[in-house]
C-alpha cells in the first residue's frame, strides 16, 4: 500500500504547472510550494504536469528542477518526478556509471522487484539511455554476480507469482532444497550455478516454500546457509532475493532503511533510493514494519537525521505516523 497522499478531487495539471512556475520565478524558489504539489500527485498527474509545462513556458519540468532545487532534495525530486520505471532504469544508470559505481544499489533495484516491473524498468532504461540495462550490467559485474543480476534480468525470468495465496508445489519446493543443499553445504566448494538458478528461476512465494523445505530438511535456516557458501555482491544479491521472498519486501526495506539512518551520519542515497522508489508501492507496510523491528515510527526517524526541505519532502512522501 502506497503512502502517497493526492486531493480527493482531482486538481488540473495546467494549474498546478503555472503554479509550479510561478514557485520558481523571482529570487529564491518557493520550495514549499514546489512540495505541495509535487509530492501529493501521482505518476500519471506528475506526466501531466511535465507535459503542461513545457507546452506552457517551452522548458522542461526535470531542467528548471534542477536549477531551482540544491543538494539532497534536488536528487530526491528529480528521481520522484519519474514514473517508477524510469526512476528505477535511473537508479541503475547512475549506480552501473555514474562516477562512484554502487553495485550494491543496482542489486537491490534488480532482485528486489518483480519480473513485471523489471520487464517495463528494461524497456525504461533503452528507451531513456540508449542502450540495454543488461549490457551495463555485463560491463561492470563479474563472474556469479553477473550471471544472478543478468538471469533476473532475462527474457523469461523467475515466475510473478500470486503472493501469499499463490500455489506451490512442496514436492519441487523439497526437491530445489535438496539441490541447494547438494550444491552448497554439503560439498567441498559451491555449485553456484543452482544458486543462480533456483534464486532466479522461481517465484518468490514458491522460494519460501524453498526456505521452509531447508529448514525442516536440515535444520538449519537456508539464509544460514548462503551466508556460508557465498560472498560479496554474489551473496548480497541471493539474499536480497531470499529475504523479499521469505519475509516480505516491506520487511526488507524497512531493515534498508534503518541501515542507512544509523550510526554517525546517514546514508542519503540509501535514504533517498528506498523512500522515493517504494511510496507509490509499499510505504505504509515498510512503514507498519519499521515500527515492528525498531519500535519507533519512520516518520521519526526521517526528522531526526534529515533537515530543512529535503525533510519536508521525504515527510510528504512518507507520511507523519507516531504509531500503529
Amino acid at each position: 500500500m502506497a503512502s502517497l497522499t493526492v486531493p480527493p478531487v482531482p486538481t488540473c495539471p495546467r494549474q498546478d504547472a503555472i503554479d509550479l512556475h510561478r514557485a520558481f520565478k523571482g529570487f529564491g524558489c518557493d520550495s514549499t510550494t514546489v512540495i505541495s504539489i509535487l509530492a501529493h500527485r501521482d505518476a500519471p498527474q506528475r506526466a501531466l504536469i511535465q507535459q503542461e509545462y513545457r507546452a506552457a513556458f517551452n522548458q522542461d519540468l526535470a531542467r528548471r528542477v534542477a536549477s531551482e532545487l540544491s543538494g539532497h532534495h534536488r536528487r530526491a525530486m528529480l528521481l520522484w518526478i519519474l514514473d517508477p520505471a524510469s526512476r528505477d532504469a535511473t537508479v541503475l544508470k547512475q549506480a552501473l556509471t555514474g562516477d562512484v559505481t554502487d553495485l550494491r544499489a543496482a542489486t537491490e533495484v534488480i532482485c528486489s522487484r518483480t519480473p513485471s516491473q523489471l520487464h517495463a524498468v528494461r524497456q525504461a532504461y533503452a528507451a531513456r539511455f540508449g542502450r540495454h540495462v543488461e549490457h551495463d550490467v555485463a560491463e561492470r559485474a563479474s563472474g556469479d554476480h553477473r550471471r544472478l543480476l543478468l538471469a533476473c534480468l532475462a527474457a523469461a525470468p523467475r515466475a510473478e507469482g500470486g503472493g501469499e495465496r499463490e500455489w506451490v508445489d512442496t514436492s519441487l519446493a523439497a526437491l530445489d532444497a535438496r539441490e541447494l543443499y547438494k550444491a552448497g553445504e554439503r560439498r567441498l566448494g559451491t555449485d553456484e550455478r543452482a544458486f543462480v538458478r533456483v534464486f532466479s528461476e522461481r517465484s518468490w512465494a514458491h522460494l519460501a516454500a524453498v526456505a521452509r523445505a531447508y529448514h525442516r530438511m536440515y535444520d538449519r535456516p537456508l539464509e544460514r546457509a548462503v551466508k556460508g557458501e557465498t560472498s560479496g555482491n554474489f551473496g548480497f544479491g541471493l539474499l536480497t532475493i531470499l529475504r523479499c521472498a521469505a519475509d516480505t519486501p516491506a520487511r526488507y526495506f524497512a531493515k534498508v532503511l534503518h541501515k542507512a539512518m544509523k550510526g554517525v551520519g546517514t546514508s542519503d542515497t540509501a535514504l533517498i533510493r528506498v523512500v522515493v522508489t517504494r511510496a507509490e508501492v509499499d510505504m505504509q507496510y515498510i512503514k507498519a514494519e519499521y515500527h515492528r523491528l525498531y519500535k519507533r515510527s519512520l516518520a521519526d526517524a526521517i526528522h531526526a537525521e534529515t533537515s530543512g526541505n529535503y525533510r519536508t519532502f521525504l515527510l510528504s512522501l512518507v507520511g507523519r505516523d507516531r504509531a500503529y
